[in-house]
């Protein structure tokens, strides 16, 4: 499989089980798992084949780890990044002194003043590594990278949870807690 098939199958898996597992027909449990058969099955009646072998090297090569299989390999969950409330089941974890989180330029000022707040998702998504948190700034124009203090917010009573060893969540980070490029 080439790297646009699998990039296509990715965006494809996140917009269904991030946002809208009804746009194929599919429902996902209380934890965001959908069957694996069924999701095969009813993105081939919409017009989108994907073979399970396709689908198990979209989740193992994932660079931001973005789905999760089952331990039996019969359910299929998005890691992170929902836009539907669900209980994911993460624990609070302590997380490193400094995370990272990509925006475009263009956000700055705003960000500066209100913090970051999860939009119209569950939690705000940071980064251990600001090559990350760049290609993520980079989809929404010129990429910028803040940094957070999460070290210092975690001693100062707020929640973390880490969703995969490359991505933590939270549920705001406000503006006292942001580091923001010099330039």
């Amino acid at each position: 499989m080439d790297n646009k098939r699998q990039i296509k199958i990715s965006k494809f898996l996140s917009y269904v089980l991030r946002h809208r597992p009804e746009s194929i027909g599919i429902e996902l449990d209380s934890a965001g798992y959908a069957e694996v058969s069924q999701l095969l099955e009813c993105a081939k009646d919409n017009g989108f084949q994907i073979t399970l072998d396709e689908l198990t090297k979209v989740v193992k090569e994932s660079d931001k780890q973005r789905f999760a299989l089952s331990d039996d390999g019969l359910n299929i969950r998005a890691s992170y990044g929902h836009s539907i409330p669900l209980d994911l089941d993460y624990s609070p974890g302590v997380p490193p002194d400094l995370l990272y989180h990509g925006t475009a330029e263009k956000n700055l000022e705003s960000i500066g003043k209100k913090g970051l707040a999860t939009g119209n998702r569950q939690y705000v998504h940071l980064s251990t590594d600001p090559d990350t948190a760049t290609s993520v700034g980079q989809r929404h124009g010129r990429p910028r990278v803040i940094v957070i203090q999460s070290g210092q917010m975690h001693s100062d009573g707020y929640r973390f949870f880490s969703a995969t060893n490359k991505i933590w969540l939270t549920e705001y980070v406000p503006p006292e807690y942001l580091v923001f490029p010099a330039n």
